[in-house]
């Protein structure tokens, strides 16, 4: 059921909403240092896959198992825990915090898991300069343009040192330029920390940057490795 050697993996997952099935027997896997594209029309069900996987919602019925632990057999705090701890997070409008410099911001998760101010913010300019914004650092979100946030964002996902980033249509406000400078560098980085990637785009373009693609119709999803 769980591919041989995977990190994340899901088998069968069901989810409703009232009488419209979101998802309807969907099954996923991700290595550690892989990058996923998970592919689909609008309303497909790959956002709902997305936060089923990273534990935010939790589906009807199926399994979801990461590093050998099923996450419905965890309670709240700690799937909370799991998401500060081992996953990273990239949403389509970056979603910084207004009121913190962008630096702060990168820092964020660190801090929230008790690593202290000075040195979190180290580890978070070292971040920031390998997604080249490090000149950023005492500017606020507002201050930025929209592929420096985005950047921005990509850093703090990955300055926690996560396991697994969930990129939810990671390039969807930015011009083509911006979107694909954006995606070398998220996909750099995470290889070169063996960070695996679970990408939900539409764009073949952005997909292009992934090792393998899984497309989600009609809240069904089949990856390659559950179909062999």
């Amino acid at each position: 059921m769980i591919p041989e050697g995977s990190l994340l993996a899901a088998h069968d997952l069901r989810k409703t909403y009232g009488s419209t099935p979101a998802l309807d027997g969907a099954s996923f896997s991700v290595h550690p240092g892989e990058v996923v594209a998970v592919m689909g029309p609008s309303g497909s069900g790959k956002s709902t896959l997305l936060h089923c996987l990273a534990g935010i919602i939790t589906p009807d019925s199926g399994t979801i198992t990461y590093a050998g632990r099923e996450l419905s057999a965890m309670s709240d705090a700690e799937r909370s825990a799991l998401r500060r701890s081992d996953f990273g997070f990239v949403f389509q409008f970056g979603q910084l915090v207004p009121e913190l410099t962008c630096v702060e911001n990168v820092a964020l998760p660190l801090r929230l898991n008790g690593v202290r101010r000075k040195a979190a913010e180290r580890t978070a300019l070292e971040w920031m300069e390998r997604l080249e914004v490090d000149d950023l650092g005492s500017k606020r979100p507002g201050e930025v343009s929209g592929g420096q946030g985005q950047r921005v964002a990509v850093a703090r996902a990955l300055a926690g040192s996560p396991k697994v980033i969930f990129a939810d249509e990671p390039t969807g406000a930015l011009d083509s330029l911006n979107g694909e400078r954006v995606m070398e560098l998220l996909t750099e980085a995470a290889r070169s920390a063996n960070v695996a990637v679970v990408l939900v785009t539409h764009e073949a373009r952005v997909a292009a940057y992934s090792d393998r693609d899984v497309t989600v119709r009609d809240g069904r999803a089949r990856d390659l490795e559950h179909a062999a």
